[in-house]
């Protein structure tokens, strides 16, 4: 059995996340509750409505105890909402919503467009090797700052939408949408 992972299940695309860790050999849980966390030993933030998700954190008692583990390290990949969420500044979002600050980004929420401007390329990865990875945009979110200690590993229109800052991956688009699992390999890769 592989590592024990957590995806955060509390609203948004989570299934296919557990079902490509679950494809890699990971052993994966669905987080709602803290004492869900127990053992895992990295997350997958999903995409969604992040200001739903960021509600339900707070109301589910996982914010603290998601930033405590990520303040000690624990690998992450946050996708779509999930880079909102990992994002150490959000450009538009409500007043009282968190963020664990895990990256040093400043995000702006769906800043490719509506529904309707969601779209498909195919991007090529810093360190991925394979080709170029088919990318999915939903309502997507893009980076307009990235710090210093931040890794751009793909732009799209000369903004950041895949970015590594120590055990935190975060990506604008959803990869579990593409039926290539290399990103999910890398993750559990951090994991190990």
């Amino acid at each position: 059995m592989g590592p024990k992972v957590g995806v955060l299940a509390l609203q948004g695309a989570s299934q296919l996340h557990v079902d490509a860790l679950a494809e890699l050999g990971a052993h994966v849980v669905d987080v709602r509750t803290p004492e869900h966390l127990a053992g895992i030993e990295g997350l997958v933030l999903p995409g969604g409505e992040s200001t739903t998700i960021s509600r339900l954190l707070e109301l589910s008692g996982l914010f603290d105890p998601i930033a405590e583990r990520l303040a000690a390290g624990m690998p992450v990949l946050g996708t779509c909402a999930g880079m909102i969420l990992l994002a150490s500044e959000l450009l538009d979002g409500r007043p009282d919503q968190r963020s664990f600050g895990a990256v040093d980004l400043a995000v702006r929420r769906n800043a490719f467009g509506r529904q309707v401007d969601s779209f498909e390329t195919d991007l090529a990865v810093a360190g991925l090797s394979g080709g170029d990875f088919h990318a999915v945009f939903i309502r997507a979110p893009y980076v307009e700052r990235a710090g210093a200690g931040v890794e751009v590993l793909a732009t799209v229109d000369g903004h950041p939408v895949l970015c590594r800052q120590g055990a935190a991956t975060v990506a604008a688009f959803h990869p579990e949408l593409s039926g290539d699992l290399r990103l999910h390999d890398a993750f559990l890769r951090e994991v190990h």
